[in-house]
């Protein structure tokens, strides 16, 4: 799969243990607008970067503060 990086949202986010990552992954692997996704756990900001060609930051934000968990674009 080739990625265009303007695909490519980041986020800052508090998930912090791997319970909080299965959380996310299921919401995220069910969402056939999220091409790819991966949380860098070793990064104090727990980067969150998801690769979409439809979804906007406001909607990933959106759906991030639903399943309990806070999100804010890096750029």
């Amino acid at each position: 799969m080739t990625v265009d990086i303007s695909n490519i949202l980041i986020f800052k986010t508090n998930i912090r243990t791997e319970f909080d990552k299965l959380r996310i992954k299921n919401v995220l692997d069910a969402s056939l607008k999220v091409l790819k996704w991966n949380i860098d756990m070793d990064d104090v900001d727990r980067v969150l970067r998801i690769v979409s060609d439809s979804l906007t930051p406001d909607q990933i934000i959106s759906v991030m503060d639903y399943v309990g968990y806070e999100c804010a674009e890096l750029e």
